[in-house]
Protein backbone atom coordinates (compact mmCIF):
# COMPACT_ATOMS: atom_id res chain seq x y z
CA UNK A 1 0.00 0.00 0.00
CA UNK A 2 3.23 2.33 0.39
CA UNK A 3 3.50 5.58 -1.73
CA UNK A 4 0.10 4.73 -3.48
CA UNK A 5 -0.22 7.74 -5.39
CA UNK A 6 3.13 8.53 -6.07
CA UNK A 7 3.52 5.31 -7.51
CA UNK A 8 0.50 5.63 -10.05
CA UNK A 9 2.27 9.35 -10.83
CA UNK A 10 5.78 7.83 -11.90
CA UNK A 11 4.19 5.06 -13.60
CA UNK A 12 1.34 7.00 -15.51
CA UNK A 13 3.93 9.77 -15.85
CA UNK A 14 6.82 7.77 -17.50
CA UNK A 15 5.47 8.98 -20.96
CA UNK A 16 7.11 12.17 -20.60
CA UNK A 17 9.27 13.52 -22.89
CA UNK A 18 12.60 15.67 -22.99
CA UNK A 19 14.30 18.92 -23.32
CA UNK A 20 14.98 19.34 -28.02
CA UNK A 21 12.79 16.89 -28.44
CA UNK A 22 9.29 16.58 -30.66
CA UNK A 23 7.18 17.12 -28.39
CA UNK A 24 8.07 20.32 -26.71
CA UNK A 25 5.20 22.98 -27.20
CA UNK A 26 2.41 20.72 -28.01
CA UNK A 27 -1.26 21.52 -27.87
CA UNK A 28 -3.70 19.34 -25.67
CA UNK A 29 -5.72 17.44 -27.70
CA UNK A 30 -6.66 14.74 -25.05
CA UNK A 31 -8.24 15.98 -22.11
CA UNK A 32 -10.61 18.84 -21.11
CA UNK A 33 -12.39 20.84 -17.88
CA UNK A 34 -14.19 18.60 -15.74
CA UNK A 35 -12.56 15.09 -16.31
CA UNK A 36 -12.40 12.76 -13.63
CA UNK A 37 -10.24 9.20 -13.77
CA UNK A 38 -10.58 6.93 -10.43
CA UNK A 39 -8.44 3.80 -9.99
CA UNK A 40 -8.54 0.78 -7.52
CA UNK A 41 -4.84 -0.09 -6.49
CA UNK A 42 -4.22 -3.79 -5.98
CA UNK A 43 -1.40 -5.74 -3.52
CA UNK A 44 -0.11 -8.84 -4.40
CA UNK A 45 2.21 -11.28 -1.75
CA UNK A 46 1.87 -14.80 -2.72
CA UNK A 47 -0.12 -14.39 -6.14
CA UNK A 48 -3.37 -12.94 -4.50
CA UNK A 49 -4.02 -9.45 -5.14
CA UNK A 50 -6.08 -7.55 -2.33
CA UNK A 51 -7.50 -4.32 -2.94
CA UNK A 52 -5.71 -2.15 -0.83
CA UNK A 53 -6.46 1.38 -1.84
CA UNK A 54 -8.04 3.99 -4.32
CA UNK A 55 -6.48 6.95 -6.49
CA UNK A 56 -8.21 9.86 -8.30
CA UNK A 57 -7.49 12.32 -10.52
CA UNK A 58 -9.64 15.17 -11.79
CA UNK A 59 -8.95 18.52 -13.95
CA UNK A 60 -10.21 22.52 -13.28
CA UNK A 61 -9.64 25.46 -15.30
CA UNK A 62 -8.75 28.63 -13.42
CA UNK A 63 -6.07 31.77 -13.76
CA UNK A 64 -2.43 31.13 -12.24
CA UNK A 65 -1.39 34.68 -12.18
CA UNK A 66 -2.54 36.04 -15.40
CA UNK A 67 -1.67 32.69 -17.23
CA UNK A 68 -5.05 30.54 -17.51
CA UNK A 69 -4.11 27.23 -16.74
CA UNK A 70 -5.48 23.43 -15.96
CA UNK A 71 -5.19 22.44 -12.00
CA UNK A 72 -4.77 19.01 -12.09
CA UNK A 73 -5.20 17.08 -8.77
CA UNK A 74 -4.25 14.17 -7.61
CA UNK A 75 -5.05 12.06 -4.61
CA UNK A 76 -5.10 8.59 -3.05
CA UNK A 77 -5.65 7.24 0.41
CA UNK A 78 -4.83 3.51 1.17
CA UNK A 79 -8.53 1.67 2.06
CA UNK A 80 -9.65 1.89 5.58
CA UNK A 81 -9.33 -1.40 6.76
CA UNK A 82 -5.43 -1.25 5.74
CA UNK A 83 -4.92 2.07 7.93
CA UNK A 84 -4.15 0.46 10.79
CA UNK A 85 -1.31 -1.65 9.03
CA UNK A 86 -0.32 1.51 6.68
CA UNK A 87 -2.30 4.56 6.55
CA UNK A 88 -1.96 6.85 3.18
CA UNK A 89 -3.04 10.14 2.83
CA UNK A 90 -1.77 11.83 -0.30
CA UNK A 91 -2.79 15.19 -2.46
CA UNK A 92 -0.38 16.04 -5.66
CA UNK A 93 -1.60 18.98 -7.35
CA UNK A 94 0.05 20.81 -10.53
CA UNK A 95 -0.67 23.81 -12.64
CA UNK A 96 -0.21 23.90 -15.98
CA UNK A 97 -0.33 26.20 -18.61
CA UNK A 98 -2.88 25.80 -21.11
CA UNK A 99 -0.60 27.40 -24.08
CA UNK A 100 2.24 25.55 -23.46
CA UNK A 101 1.71 22.35 -21.59
CA UNK A 102 4.02 23.27 -19.18
CA UNK A 103 3.76 23.69 -15.23
CA UNK A 104 3.88 26.51 -13.70
CA UNK A 105 3.35 24.95 -10.19
CA UNK A 106 3.69 21.41 -8.40
CA UNK A 107 2.83 20.93 -4.87
CA UNK A 108 2.59 17.32 -2.77
CA UNK A 109 1.16 17.06 1.00
CA UNK A 110 2.09 12.96 2.03
CA UNK A 111 1.13 11.46 5.13
CA UNK A 112 2.00 7.42 4.76
CA UNK A 113 2.55 5.74 7.85
CA UNK A 114 2.97 8.72 10.10
CA UNK A 115 5.60 10.02 7.69
CA UNK A 116 4.88 13.80 6.31
CA UNK A 117 6.22 16.12 3.48
CA UNK A 118 4.70 19.11 2.24
CA UNK A 119 6.54 20.37 -0.94
CA UNK A 120 5.80 23.32 -3.50
CA UNK A 121 7.82 23.60 -6.45
CA UNK A 122 7.91 26.46 -9.01
CA UNK A 123 9.21 26.81 -12.53
CA UNK A 124 10.57 29.46 -13.70
CA UNK A 125 10.37 28.92 -18.03
CA UNK A 126 12.49 32.21 -18.59
CA UNK A 127 15.87 30.83 -16.52
CA UNK A 128 15.14 27.13 -16.80
CA UNK A 129 15.00 26.91 -12.85
CA UNK A 130 12.88 25.11 -10.18
CA UNK A 131 12.31 26.77 -7.07
CA UNK A 132 11.55 24.67 -4.22
CA UNK A 133 11.52 24.19 -0.47
CA UNK A 134 14.97 22.68 -0.39
CA UNK A 135 16.64 25.61 -2.64
CA UNK A 136 17.10 26.18 -6.79
CA UNK A 137 17.33 24.15 -9.19
CA UNK A 138 18.54 24.13 -12.53
CA UNK A 139 16.06 21.90 -15.07
CA UNK A 140 16.46 21.45 -18.65
CA UNK A 141 13.46 23.17 -21.49
CA UNK A 142 10.26 20.88 -21.53
CA UNK A 143 10.74 19.51 -17.59
CA UNK A 144 7.53 18.19 -16.17
CA UNK A 145 6.76 17.36 -12.73
CA UNK A 146 5.44 13.76 -11.60
CA UNK A 147 1.57 14.60 -12.43
CA UNK A 148 2.01 17.60 -15.43
CA UNK A 149 3.75 14.32 -17.60
CA UNK A 150 0.70 12.02 -17.36
CA UNK A 151 -1.45 14.73 -18.99
CA UNK A 152 1.68 16.10 -21.74
CA UNK A 153 1.98 12.53 -22.54
CA UNK A 154 -1.60 11.59 -23.16
CA UNK A 155 -0.94 13.96 -26.05
CA UNK A 156 1.88 12.13 -28.00
CA UNK A 157 0.91 10.45 -31.25
CA UNK A 158 2.11 7.02 -30.65
CA UNK A 159 1.74 6.07 -34.34
CA UNK A 160 4.96 7.22 -34.96
CA UNK A 161 6.84 4.91 -33.18
CA UNK A 162 7.76 1.57 -33.97
CA UNK A 163 7.92 -1.77 -31.38
CA UNK A 164 11.04 -1.48 -29.56
CA UNK A 165 11.59 2.40 -30.08
CA UNK A 166 12.64 3.91 -27.01
CA UNK A 167 11.11 7.60 -25.74
CA UNK A 168 13.53 9.58 -23.94
CA UNK A 169 11.93 11.86 -21.10
CA UNK A 170 12.67 14.25 -18.17
CA UNK A 171 11.60 14.71 -14.89
CA UNK A 172 11.83 16.84 -11.88
CA UNK A 173 11.11 14.75 -8.92
CA UNK A 174 12.46 15.34 -5.27
CA UNK A 175 14.81 17.90 -6.23
CA UNK A 176 16.58 16.22 -8.93
CA UNK A 177 16.46 15.40 -12.80
CA UNK A 178 16.00 12.35 -14.06
CA UNK A 179 16.82 11.25 -17.90
CA UNK A 180 14.52 8.02 -18.97
CA UNK A 181 13.08 6.55 -21.20
CA UNK A 182 10.00 4.16 -21.85
CA UNK A 183 10.18 1.61 -24.41
CA UNK A 184 7.26 1.36 -26.87
CA UNK A 185 5.91 -2.28 -27.09
CA UNK A 186 2.71 -1.92 -29.62
CA UNK A 187 -0.63 -2.72 -29.29
CA UNK A 188 -3.18 -5.70 -27.63
CA UNK A 189 -6.48 -6.02 -25.87
CA UNK A 190 -6.00 -6.19 -22.33
CA UNK A 191 -8.96 -7.27 -19.87
CA UNK A 192 -8.95 -5.28 -16.53
CA UNK A 193 -11.15 -5.26 -13.36
CA UNK A 194 -13.34 -2.40 -15.62
CA UNK A 195 -13.66 -4.35 -18.92
CA UNK A 196 -12.03 -5.45 -21.95
CA UNK A 197 -9.68 -2.27 -23.80
CA UNK A 198 -7.55 -2.03 -27.06
CA UNK A 199 -4.20 -0.81 -25.78
CA UNK A 200 -1.27 1.32 -26.35
CA UNK A 201 1.47 -1.34 -24.46
CA UNK A 202 4.86 0.10 -23.24
CA UNK A 203 7.49 -0.85 -20.62
CA UNK A 204 9.53 2.53 -18.87
CA UNK A 205 12.38 3.02 -17.41
CA UNK A 206 12.73 2.74 -13.86
CA UNK A 207 15.28 4.85 -10.97
CA UNK A 208 16.03 2.44 -8.41
CA UNK A 209 14.44 3.37 -5.19
CA UNK A 210 12.90 1.88 -1.89
CA UNK A 211 9.99 0.21 -3.94
CA UNK A 212 11.18 -0.52 -7.29
CA UNK A 213 14.55 -2.14 -8.32
CA UNK A 214 15.55 -0.35 -11.57
CA UNK A 215 15.09 -1.89 -15.20
CA UNK A 216 12.71 -2.36 -17.74
CA UNK A 217 10.24 -4.06 -15.11
CA UNK A 218 7.57 -2.28 -15.27
CA UNK A 219 4.59 -2.64 -17.33
CA UNK A 220 2.04 -0.03 -18.47
CA UNK A 221 -1.31 0.04 -20.67
CA UNK A 222 -2.84 2.75 -22.15
CA UNK A 223 -6.43 3.24 -23.81
CA UNK A 224 -5.64 2.95 -27.54
CA UNK A 225 -8.48 5.92 -28.78
CA UNK A 226 -8.02 9.88 -28.32
CA UNK A 227 -8.28 9.80 -24.96
CA UNK A 228 -4.98 7.41 -24.41
CA UNK A 229 -5.92 6.83 -20.12
CA UNK A 230 -3.76 5.20 -18.57
CA UNK A 231 -5.85 1.55 -17.89
CA UNK A 232 -3.73 -0.52 -16.08
CA UNK A 233 0.08 -0.82 -14.03
CA UNK A 234 1.94 -4.08 -13.45
CA UNK A 235 4.99 -3.77 -11.43
CA UNK A 236 6.82 -6.32 -9.35
CA UNK A 237 8.29 -4.50 -5.90
CA UNK A 238 10.79 -5.44 -3.42
CA UNK A 239 7.73 -7.32 -1.52
CA UNK A 240 5.16 -8.61 -3.75
CA UNK A 241 3.67 -6.50 -6.73
CA UNK A 242 1.04 -4.39 -7.31
CA UNK A 243 -1.37 -3.56 -10.29
CA UNK A 244 -3.14 -0.42 -10.87
CA UNK A 245 -6.40 -0.39 -12.46
CA UNK A 246 -8.71 2.24 -13.90
CA UNK A 247 -12.31 1.91 -12.69
CA UNK A 248 -14.43 4.87 -13.31
CA UNK A 249 -14.21 7.98 -15.51
CA UNK A 250 -16.69 10.82 -16.49
CA UNK A 251 -16.36 14.07 -18.85
CA UNK A 252 -13.90 12.52 -21.29
CA UNK A 253 -12.79 14.77 -24.21
CA UNK A 254 -13.68 11.69 -26.29
CA UNK A 255 -16.00 8.99 -26.86
CA UNK A 256 -13.80 5.32 -24.88
CA UNK A 257 -14.20 4.34 -28.31
CA UNK A 258 -10.78 1.66 -27.40
CA UNK A 259 -13.76 0.00 -25.14
CA UNK A 260 -14.43 -3.68 -26.33
CA UNK A 261 -16.52 -4.97 -23.42
CA UNK A 262 -17.73 -4.27 -19.57
CA UNK A 263 -15.80 -6.93 -16.99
Amino acid sequence: MKKILLLLLILSGAISLSAGDDFCGIRNNAFQEGESVSYNVFYSVIGLYVNAGTANFSVGLEKFGHKPVYHVTGVGTSNSSYDWIFKVRDKYETFIDTSTMQPLKFLRNVEEGGYKINENVTFNKDQNIAVTTKGVFKVPACIQDVLSSIYYARNIDFSKYKVDDKIPFTMFLDNEVYNLYIKYLGKEEIKTKYGKFRAIKFKPLLVKGTIFSGGEKMTVWVTDDANHVPLRIESPIVIGSIKVDMMGYKNLRYPMSSLISFR
